[in-house]
This record gives C-alpha cells, sequence and structure tokens, in this order.
C-alpha cells in the first residue's frame, strides 16, 4: 500500500483556537482525521506528525524520504528555513507544500518560501481544503 506523511509545523497544534479568523475553526485532529478519511478512499494510508521543533521537522522529513510521499505545511519555518528546504531536496519522494492561509495576501516576510523551489506544488490560501487537495495530488503524482 502507498503510504505518505503528513507533516504539520509549528503552532498547527493550536489549530482551532489560533486566529480562527485566519485559519480556521478546525482542529490538527479534524485535518488528520479528514486526511486519513480521503487516503482509505484513494488506497492510500497516511501517518501524521506534528512538531513545533525545527529539527523535528527534519527528523520527520527524513522519516518520509522511506514512504512514498509528504505533504508538508512548515508554517513559519517555509518562509527561511534552509535546514527544512534542504532535507526535502534530499529525499527522493514527492512533496506538496500546503499553507492554511494565502501567503501572498499576508505580511510580507510570508510572500517568500524557501521550500516551494523544492517541492513538486505548493496549495495555499484554501484553508483546510487545501489538505485534501495536497493527498489528492500527491497520490497521482506517485500512480
Amino acid at each position: 500500500m502507498t503510504t505518505v506523511l503528513l507533516l504539520n509545523g509549528p503552532n498547527l497544534d493550536l489549530l482551532g483556537k489560533r486566529d480562527p479568523g485566519v485559519y480556521g475553526s478546525s482542529t490538527l485532529a479534524d485535518i488528520e482525521l479528514s486526511a486519513r478519511r480521503v487516503g482509505s478512499e484513494l488506497g492510500v494510508a497516511v501517518e501524521t506528525a506534528q512538531t513545533n521543533s525545527e529539527g523535528g521537522m527534519v527528523d520527520e522529513i527524513h522519516r518520509a524520504g522511506a514512504l512514498d510521499g509528504l505533504i508538508i505545511n512548515p508554517g513559519a519555518y517555509g518562509h527561511y528555513s534552509y535546514a527544512i528546504r534542504d532535507a526535502i531536496e534530499a529525499i527522493s519522494v514527492p512533496c506538496i507544500e500546503v499553507h492554511i492561509s494565502n501567503i501572498h495576501a499576508r505580511e510580507e516576510f510570508r510572500h517568500t518560501s524557501v521550500i516551494s523551489p523544492v517541492v513538486n506544488g505548493v496549495i495555499c490560501g484554501l484553508g483546510v481544503h487545501g489538505y485534501e487537495l495536497a493527498l489528492r495530488a500527491l497520490a497521482a503524482l506517485i500512480a
């Protein structure tokens, strides 16, 4: 069976509580449950992880290298973490970057992602629906 990792970065454990006007009312548990449901429809097992630490994200990305694909919401690390960028570049599985909010409509420092050049695709601004779209796109890339 195809297995992918859904990896969420810093502060995403606060979804549902943190700035619902920007991030909505869904919790991380809601997103993970939905991803597993959609994965089941697609014949894809979805493993999940969340960490607030940069090193933890790098470790999880390395783990994803032994799987079939990666969906990553790097949170704020996406704007400046070359360690995470390099970890993604070092693995040879397809990867989709997700941001719940439209990073291009927010503060200037959020407009650039150092992750985007090394992933297969980017989905931003579609709320938590972006995770489902990313999973469907990743499944198609893997197939």
